[in-house]
């Protein structure tokens, strides 16, 4: 590629794009809540919060110091990310926290940048941070999950029209505002019935001392204020629908 090359993919990465309409940012909010409630459509879009999930545990861990192994993700949704380093210290501990908080903030960093009209670098931004994580992935299904998912996001911001990316984006942005709690109800469910005595919640219960109740009350308050931060971002200021003499009253 030559110069010119370059420096018109560079343009096209850093530029601004129009806002969408306001249809087109509800209906995305709509679709990303079905996704989110349907049972069925939920097992399926759930491996891209266990992708988000794990890629946080590990970017914590490189962050803190720890040495990363690799991540393994499973067809059941389930993942599993292993670092070396001190079995218990700060550096432990923000990385078991990571997890449950990575979705939901990755959505909130997603809708600023889409409130700022960078569609493609939102989109082209997740595939770096797909690619980076490929490259510790140590199984064959999680290989499939990252390169599919990387594999969408790349059709739709190459060839994709404008509408059909912002489309996309505002729908990835507000799946993952959506999707953060719906993991965190999960987790306390199973903490009730006892069927997941090694979780992040438990993990940082044994290292803080604090009782995993409350850790699953940070991921939940997370998720929440994400979600309100992230929705007010999204959606555009509908002042400027409204008559003018509305727009005028004090």
């Amino acid at each position: 590629m030559d110069a010119a090359g370059i420096g018109e993919l560079w343009d096209r990465l850093t530029g601004t794009q129009p806002d969408p309409p306001l249809w087109l940012v509800v209906c995305a909010g709509v679709l990303a809540l079905a996704a989110v409630v349907h049972g069925p459509t939920w097992r399926v879009a759930r491996n891209v919060v266990t992708i988000a999930h794990e890629g946080g545990h590990a970017l914590a861990a490189v962050l803190t110091g720890r040495r990363l192994e690799g991540i393994k993700l499973h067809s059941d949704t389930s993942g599993v990310t292993v670092s070396r380093g001190k079995p218990h210290g700060p550096g432990m501990v923000f990385t078991a926290m990571a997890g449950y908080l990575t979705p939901p903030l990755l959505g909130l960093v997603f809708a600023a940048l889409l409130s700022w009209g960078r569609i493609t670098l939102m989109l082209w931004a997740s595939l770096a941070l797909l690619a980076a994580m490929l490259v510790m992935i140590r199984n064959a299904y999680g290989v499939l999950s990252v390169v599919a998912t990387g594999a969408v996001i790349f059709v739709v911001s190459w060839l994709g029209s404008a509408t059909v990316q912002a489309a996309f984006a505002y729908l990835a942005a507000s799946f993952l505002l959506l999707a953060g709690a719906r993991p965190v109800i999960e987790l306390q469910r199973m903490r009730a019935r006892q069927l997941a005595p090694s979780s992040d919640a438990d993990q940082l219960a044994q290292l803080t001392g604090l009782p995993g109740l409350v850790w699953v009350g940070l991921f939940a308050a997370v998720a929440l204020v994400a979600l309100l931060a992230g929705g007010k971002l999204l959606l555009p200021d509908t002042s400027e629908l409204l008559p003018q003499f509305l727009r005028d009253r004090p």
